[in-house]
């Protein structure tokens, strides 16, 4: 309740963009989205049945399938600027499968280093098969998006795309690390955030910009906007583990704090009550720690703080998408960091 007070209020000071002549992202890129999980399967062709039924559980087609829907938006938006094309390429849309396809082995090699047992409100992998195969499955499902991103057969788009690879790995390093130097704790954390949440999105987005368009200032354009809009989403990601209730988040409230770790809201509320930094270095291990931390947190300031920053960079976002020709699909990309800001799951 706490995270709509403060972000419909935040909104409300700056331009918001939920006029009525904005389309619905998600509406607007449905049809390039259209069967992209009987395609992911395609490319997950096995002959092991009980391979083909871990990779169909987590392809179920039930997810909102965010990142694909900001490559497909992105794509048209840089075809429209450069020359006024109103196609997304095959090479294009292949980005946005590839991009869910990295997203979804690195959640499950999360969900395995996490020991989670529920993702998107149901079991996950590991619980239901075992850790085992469920890393298997995790690297199986990333050697076949590598073969996809091969057959593109564009080597920058490789480069590219490869480093999201590598940054996911550096980014759950991090994760694994912490900073006993305070002025150091925040800039690790977005570092890190970067790394495994943003990079994906940045990257991919930079991806079908050079596909559709030889400008590099719109390749630039392109990256730093989906920087933005994924720092920003992971940010309210890390308050809604404090703010939204387990059942709409499909996941355990609190995840964090019970894995060791120091979010935004706890950094932030680490300033009012400086007590908080033992227990950040000691990764909230001593019984006790994890309720008094989150008591901590809702004492603070640091929900508000963090959904402040937040908006900083969806403004961001916003303000590099709009050097970009007007489009339908570049506008729902400005009305999408509105939708990250107000998510509630």
């Amino acid at each position: 309740r706490f995270h709509h007070t403060s972000t419909s209020h935040l909104c409300s000071c700056s331009k918001t963009v939920s006029d009525e002549k904005y389309q619905d992202p998600f509406q607007l890129g449905r049809k390039d989205l259209k069967n992209l999980y009987e395609d992911i399967k395609k490319e997950l062709l096995v002959s092991a049945a009980e391979f083909k039924e871990m990779c169909d559980y987590y392809f179920d087609g039930k997810g909102k399938a965010f990142r694909p829907m900001i490559v497909v938006l992105m794509a048209r938006a840089c075809n429209i600027h450069h020359n006024n094309s109103k196609e997304v390429q095959a090479s294009q849309r292949s980005v946005a499968i590839i991009a869910e396809m990295i997203h979804t082995a690195s959640l499950v090699h999360d969900d395995v280093i996490d020991d989670a047992n529920s993702r998107r409100g149901k079991r996950t992998l590991n619980q239901i098969w075992g850790e085992r195969k469920a890393v298997l499955a995790g690297d199986f499902i990333l050697s076949a998006a590598s073969v996809a991103l091969a057959r593109i057969g564009n080597t920058t788009i490789i480069s590219v795309l490869t480093q999201v690879i590598e940054d996911l790995v550096r980014g759950e390093f991090l994760q694994l690390g912490s900073k006993e130097n305070e002025n150091e704790r925040f800039t690790h954390y977005l570092e890190k955030t970067f790394k495994k949440t943003a990079s994906l999105i940045a990257n991919s987005c930079k991806a079908v910009s050079i596909l559709g368009c030889p400008d590099p200032k719109v390749h630039e354009i392109a990256y730093q906007y989906g920087k933005n809009v994924g720092i920003a989403f992971q940010l309210i990601d890390d308050v809604l583990d404090f703010t939204s209730c387990a059942d709409r988040l499909g996941k355990p409230t609190a995840a964090d704090l019970k894995l060791g770790l120091a979010t935004g809201p706890v950094l932030f509320a680490c300033q009012q009550f400086p007590e908080m930094n033992a227990m950040i270095m000691r990764r909230f291990s001593k019984p006790g720690d994890v309720e008094r931390a989150w008591k901590y947190v809702l004492q603070s300031d640091g929900v508000q703080q963090t959904t402040y920053l937040a908006q900083r960079y969806c403004h961001a976002a916003t303000r590099e998408i709009r050097k970009l020709r007007p489009s339908p699909e570049r506008d729902a990309l400005v009305h999408l960091t509105e939708m990250v800001l107000l998510r509630d799951k």
